[in-house]
């Protein structure tokens, strides 16, 4: 038992001399680009990749209460590893990569599957799927064609994530019977369409704007050197 107390002082002692704190909890600690946790935002956007195909097949398999179950789960580790990864500093490029992606596919696969058991027309489905591929050649385009994309979604397309999210939660939840929901559903599905027509429409209006500004600063400052 001596011994023991004399190795926990020893350890003590040391660690004051290096500066360290021995609280498992520190924050600091946590933040360390060292530390062993910094990649789990990452490992939770790949869970919600891998989510992806069993939340396909309950929708297409009409077990709408395990599809539910699935979708809040990818929900929940969304808001986790949003949340781990602005206290504790563990944002990386991989990570600005992964979680938008794991939103997208998530999303996307929930408006295909309810569009092909008849929840919603198809012109919804693709609606939805259409935007998102016009902002991503769009953004493919101006990386080749303009140059670096830095792109922060705008309040706009944050909103039309969130309808869309709760749109198709609502879905989900009326497909269990458990409410009845077909109202909310159908005022959703309209928001969502809106929403999602409006959105799209801005990204191309503002990019076109910041390519064509950006193209001609360019063409100014060749002729200035010339």
């Amino acid at each position: 038992m001596d011994s023991m107390r004399c190795w926990i002082c020893n350890h003590e002692a040391g660690a004051k001399r290096v500066g360290m704190k021995l609280s498992p909890a520190d924050p600091n600690a946590l933040a360390s680009g060292t530390s062993p946790w910094r990649h789990l935002p990452n490992l939770l956007s790949g869970l919600r990749m891998l989510l992806v195909a069993p939340l396909v097949w309950l929708i297409r398999d009409a077990q709408y209460d395990g599809a539910l179950l699935v979708a809040a789960c990818a929900g929940a580790s969304d808001a986790l590893d949003g949340y781990l990864a602005k206290r504790f500093g563990w944002q990386s490029w991989l990570g600005g990569i992964l979680d938008p992606i794991a939103d997208k596919l998530m999303l996307i696969a929930c408006f295909v599957s309810l569009g092909m058991i008849g929840a919603h027309p198809a012109w919804v489905t693709w609606l939805v799927v259409g935007r998102d591929v016009v902002i991503v050649a769009g953004a493919v385009t101006y990386h080749y064609l303009i140059g670096r994309l830095n792109a922060q979604p705008t309040l706009l397309s944050k909103f039309t994530t969130c309808v869309q999210i709760t749109y198709v939660l609502a879905q989900l939840l009326h497909l269990t019977s458990w409410f009845e929901l077909r109202g909310a559903t159908t005022v959703l599905m309209w928001a969502t369409v809106v929403c999602t027509l409006v959105s799209g429409m801005q990204y191309v209006v503002v990019w076109s704007l910041k390519a064509r500004r950006r193209s001609d600063s360019r063409s100014g400052a060749g002729k200035a050197h010339d």
